[in-house]
């Protein structure tokens, strides 16, 4: 039978982080440019202004940026300046003649340095995306940076932006396997960005639903009445948002933490939300900030290992969503998910307005058959899916992953500043090789750094072995709620394209993502966090979606180096706590001696 319970945090809604005043929400404040290859023609240490081009389309393409209200600015490496061949005169004069041809920008951020000055400010450090986000008014986290060349891409992760690579015959092969976001040219960039931007705003021929108070906790089981006075539960109009709203996410914990902000955005304005999951999800769903009831029930044709089609199991299910007596439903999914037969079910209790995503053809199963192109960070497709249905993310609401607080974490993890590595996974083609994951617990630890090793009941013998005795070992005693504790109270998370890399999202914790490319990275890795990813994106099981290994040796992470995992974290910002040590001190440390 499905199991209905009440989660009484929707009050946490209210709570929002970082939010900005405003008519609509917005992704972007700003658009991050680097100048050579991606503004204008890449001549190699130019100081002479006559010799600048700018690139096909910029002049257009960033006036539209502007009409658009987005503030923009230039981040550069010049180690032209380090090497003398060109003066900060003659720069200055270069970026003159840029803004005469393509019109001005609100900040110049340019690094003077070579490599070898092993400054912190030459891309691919994010100091220059800091610096930038700072003299605009805004956060890292609400910028987007267009570039053409790997560095661009992985500074800006590093500090929580967005980006987008634009290649030209310089970029290498794998920087664009590994971007999360790849465009033709600027015009397509820009477009893109402008489309994401509208995307997850009301659409304009439809009124947004009234934000109105949440209803009091009910009972395990039960439907909330209506408040005396409040008129009839169904909307008076389509995509209204004063009665119950059913929310769907029948997958993972990580996949429901990721439809979050879809969620909240619809909590800002139903009367009651109700969230069906599936029974991997619920532990997620009880951490979600917006949601009045919790509906746990395995549906066939999501769950990866799923229960027979019976007739019991769908009567069940079917008097379970009648029960509810839903206004209307917003059904999220993946990419690869079908909406269909859920929403057959819900036509058949009379739920009257449906929304979803939905390529295959609906016939009148949908009354808003949404579409998302492929490749759009999951948060982004539930945004969008909800505004959509008429449903936006309140002005003041940050869109960001967001959980409710938890307690402190167990005092076996030891004080925060720890770093976590997560070496397992459900997919194990996910998972870190176990060990690659005990050598980059001996760099980190050696180094300095406090290594708690989590996992699941199942992953005992796994987290016992990547611990060898030198880190903390909390394998097996965490429940998702205890987890997402120790998550946020770490310094740095490592860990692959699993839940817990969107748990540190969620906290703000900065991620260094061990990324197996079974699934597109600009999908579903880290959203809006300080990250870097490590990985062969060019491995043979790119693109398949396995679940298991399909190729031996594992090789789009075995070849790891536990010396990148160092230098993620450096370039992230997060310092060793104590001082290097010896192996064999690192050992005695490790077992409390």
């Amino acid at each position: 039978m499905p199991q209905v319970e009440p989660d009484q945090r929707r009050s946490a809604r209210v709570g929002a982080r970082s939010g900005r005043g405003g008519g609509v929400p917005r992704l972007f404040d700003a658009v991050l440019l680097d100048r050579d290859g991606t503004l204008i023609e890449d001549v190699p240490y130019n100081g002479d202004p006559q010799r600048v081009r700018p690139m096909p389309g910029a002049r257009a393409a960033l006036d539209a940026l502007r009409a658009a209200g987005l503030r923009l600015a230039v981040v550069t490496n010049q180690s032209g300046l380090a090497k003398g061949l060109f003066t900060e005169a003659q720069l200055g004069l270069v970026h003159a003649r840029v803004e005469q041809l393509l019109g001005p920008f609100d900040a110049w951020l340019v690094c003077p340095h070579d490599d070898e000055d092993r400054c912190d400010c030459r891309k691919p450090a994010p100091k220059l995306i800091h610096a930038a986000a700072r003299r605009l008014g805004t956060t890292p986290q609400r910028c987007v940076l267009i570039g053409d060349i790997g560095r661009d891409v992985t500074a800006a992760l590093a500090a929580g932006a967005q980006a987008v690579l634009v290649p030209t015959p310089v970029t290498r092969s794998a920087e664009t396997s590994a971007a999360p976001w790849v465009a033709e040219d600027l015009a397509t960039a820009v477009a893109e960005i402008l489309r994401r931007q509208t995307a997850i705003a009301p659409p304009a021929d439809r009124p947004t639903a009234p934000s109105v108070a949440p209803p009091s906790p009910v009972a395990v089981g039960t439907v909330s009445p209506p408040p005396v006075g409040a008129g009839p539960t169904r909307s008076s109009r389509p995509g209204g948002g004063t009665g119950t709203v059913l929310v769907v996410r029948s997958d993972s914990a990580g996949d429901v933490v990721v439809t979050g902000p879809g969620i909240r955005a619809v909590a800002a304005h139903a009367r009651r939300v109700v969230l069906l999951c599936g029974p991997r999800g619920r532990a997620a769903a009880d951490l979600l900030p917006g949601v009045d009831t919790v509906v746990v029930h395995q549906l066939p044709w999501i769950d990866p290992v799923p229960a027979p089609v019976t007739g019991p199991d769908i009567a069940a299910l079917t008097a379970t969503l009648a029960a509810i007596n839903a206004d209307e439903a917003i059904i999220f999914t993946s990419y690869h998910q079908s909406p269909l037969p859920l929403a057959l079910l819900l036509r058949t209790v009379g739920v009257e307005r449906i929304s979803a995503i939905s390529d295959d053809y609906p016939g009148s199963l949908l009354d808003v058959r949404h579409r998302v192109p492929v490749g759009v960070p999951e948060p982004e497709r539930a945004l969008s899916l909800a505004a959509a249905a008429g449903y936006p993310l309140p002005p003041d609401d940050e869109p960001a992953l967001r959980l409710r607080p938890v307690p402190p974490p167990p005092a076996r993890a030891g004080v925060p500043g720890y770093v976590v590595l997560h070496p397992g996974s459900a997919a194990q083609s996910r998972g870190l090789p176990p060990d690659l994951a005990a050598d980059i617990v001996r760099t980190l630890v050696e180094a300095g750094h406090r290594v708690v090793v989590t996992g699941g009941p199942d992953e005992v013998a796994l987290t016992a072995q990547v611990a060898g005795g030198i880190a903390v070992d909390l394998g097996g005693g965490t429940e998702l709620a205890d987890l997402a504790a120790i998550v946020a109270g770490a310094a740095a998370v490592i860990v692959g394209n699993t839940g817990p890399a969107h748990l540190a999202a969620a906290y703000g914790v900065p991620v260094v993502s061990l990324f197996a490319p079974t699934v597109p990275f600009g999908q579903w890795g880290p959203w809006r966090v300080p990250t870097v990813r490590l990985g062969d994106p060019d491995a043979p099981c790119r693109g398949t979606r396995a679940a298991t290994c399909p190729v031996p040796g594992h090789p789009c992470l075995s070849g790891i180096r536990p010396g990148e995992v160092l230098t993620a974290l450096t370039l992230l910002g997060v310092a060793p706590t104590r001082p290097p040590m010896l192996a064999e001190a690192a050992t005695l440390a490790g077992s409390g001696r």
